[in-house]
């Protein structure tokens, strides 16, 4: 029986033995976010470690100012803030430069050592140096960690923005530059001297004008078909058509003057285009004396009227002579003049038709004008819709009544062919564009106001102004972006450094917790750097 029971016992002993070994091996997990509240709830740190810590470092400061000379103690204090470790590790460096001040006691006699021995002593009164590192740790990981990350992120983030905007600038600045080019190629210049270019296509104008003329003289058989047609439709002798393409057609580009009168002026005077008159304002109106009446000054101002006798008013001359009048009275003696009524002649004259001079908008040629350049154009459109409408006709010849009808009309109607009426509208068509593109229209106008060639320049520099504004701006985008980058350059450094640390507080903890609690293994839960 006791045999049996020693096997017992014997077998009790190893199970607990071997629940000790499991529980030995057992990890403790923290959460570091609970992880000072850990420590004090487990009494590992005082709940008032905070008053103890800064009584440390009023300590540590006032020792900083006598230290020796090492290079090790030197890298150690540049650190931004030091702790617990930070202080072994001098004491362990002080031990050495100061061996001389060691007695056979194994106390130091150095001042040095035993601040530092004292700040040692502080730390360790209840755990204080394990509650800062905690404080550390948790700040690092809660706070220092992600806002290092976040200014690194915003960086990178401007960083890309900026190389955006670098991009839209460029393709702006091209943007602009092409519309420019676009623009001066539409009124036939280069873009070297916008005005100069301008002005000299003006000198350009008239014989761009006579190659018009030219390509009307091509007309005269269009136009007296459609004079045929009109005749004949209406069976009767109408108005002439599309005078003005006659009148060009036999006289060229006479002036205005010579188109309303008939008369070949003997000279032309040429509007000259000047600027407009300033405006009047009242700051610029003589209002003479009336402004500086006063009350003081009414009775020595008497305007040739006196008012100092009522009775006065008699010698007044008001203009008016009341005499006997030798004719019958009537209404008063006054004369309405409704007895006779004597006839008034006016007479009209037109500008520069006294002596056979045209001036002004008359001394202008026809395609000149805009009053008679439009009726020009109209003209041709006119002929245009006729040719149009007639080249229709004719290839729709199935209709039986229409060939009837002009059997009788004149041979110019009868003879006309498809490929006549084609090559015909062709170059009317030719006409108009010629007229009526953006180039010439421009021409016009700077030929009719200079003033506009000012504002084409201006046009056209502002889009140049804005592309090299865009330009800039992306030099100073280009700025903007190295500045980022340099400030990501800067924080990356600090963040690696951060992390290292994070990761030395992290295992410093865990070592020193594991300790207390016979080297289990213990795990701060949450550290994500």
């Amino acid at each position: 029986g006791r045999g049996h029971t020693c096997a017992e016992s014997w077998t009790g002993v190893y199970s607990w033995s071997l629940g000790m070994q499991d529980y030995q091996n057992l990890p403790i997990d923290i959460q570091i976010s609970k992880l000072q509240d850990w420590l004090v709830d487990r009494r590992h740190c005082s709940l008032k470690w905070q008053n103890s810590v800064l009584t440390i470092r009023e300590k540590i400061k006032a020792a900083m100012q006598d230290m020796p000379e090492n290079e090790e103690i030197g890298q150690l204090l540049s650190g931004t803030y030091i702790h617990y470790f930070h202080c072994l590790r001098i004491v362990e460096i002080l031990k050495g430069t100061e061996a001389s001040t060691k007695n056979i006691f194994g106390r130091y006699s150095s001042q040095r050592m035993k601040d530092w021995q004292e700040i040692l002593t502080l730390y360790e009164k209840d755990n204080a140096y394990l509650a800062e590192i905690s404080s550390f740790l948790v700040r690092n990981v809660s706070y220092e960690i992600p806002s290092l990350k976040k200014q690194i992120g915003k960086c990178q983030q401007l960083q890309q923005e900026y190389s955006r905007k670098e991009v839209e600038c460029v393709n702006g600045a091209s943007d602009l530059r092409e519309k420019f080019y676009t623009s001066c190629k539409k009124y036939g210049i280069t873009g070297d001297n916008i005005k100069k270019e301008l002005l000299a296509l003006v000198k350009d104008l008239p014989s761009s004008l006579g190659g018009m003329i030219e390509g009307v003289c091509s007309l005269s058989e269009a136009i007296e078909l459609y004079q045929a047609c009109v005749n004949f439709i209406c069976e009767s002798p109408s108005e002439v058509v599309v005078p003005m393409l006659r009148c060009v057609l036999q006289k060229g580009n006479i002036t205005v003057y010579e188109w309303k009168t008939g008369i070949c002026p003997s000279v032309i005077e040429r509007p000259q285009n000047e600027e407009p008159l300033e405006q009047v304002t009242e700051d610029t109106i003589d209002w003479g004396d009336f402004g500086s009446i006063s009350p003081a000054n009414t009775e020595t101002t008497g305007y040739g009227i006196s008012l100092d006798d009522a009775g006065q008013a008699e010698d007044i001359d008001w203009g008016i002579s009341v005499q006997p009048i030798a004719q019958e009275a009537s209404s008063d003696g006054i004369d309405w003049g409704d007895d006779e009524a004597t006839p008034v002649e006016i007479e009209v004259v037109e500008a520069g038709s006294e002596d056979g001079t045209a001036r002004g908008p008359d001394a202008l040629s026809l395609l000149e004008n805009p009053d008679t350049r439009n009726q020009f154009i109209d003209e041709l459109m006119e002929l245009e819709v006729f040719l149009s409408q007639r080249l229709i006709e004719t290839n729709e010849e199935a209709d039986v009544l229409a060939v009837c009808q002009f059997q009788t009309a004149p041979a110019i109607l009868q003879n006309q062919t498809v490929d006549k009426m084609t090559t015909v509208l062709t170059t009317v068509k030719a006409l108009l564009d010629q007229l009526t593109n953006q180039k010439m229209q421009h021409l016009f106008l700077i030929h009719a106001s200079p003033r506009y060639v000012d504002r084409v320049t201006e046009l056209l520099h502002q889009k140049l102004k804005q592309a090299d504004q865009l330009l800039l701006k992306q030099q100073v985008l280009i700025q903007k972006r190295q500045d980022a980058l340099a400030e990501q350059a800067a924080l990356e450094p600090k963040l690696d450094l951060l992390i290292q640390r994070t990761k030395e507080f992290q295992k410093l903890i865990e070592a020193d917790i594991s300790k207390r609690y016979s080297q289990r293994p213990v795990n701060l839960m949450g550290v994500t750097v």
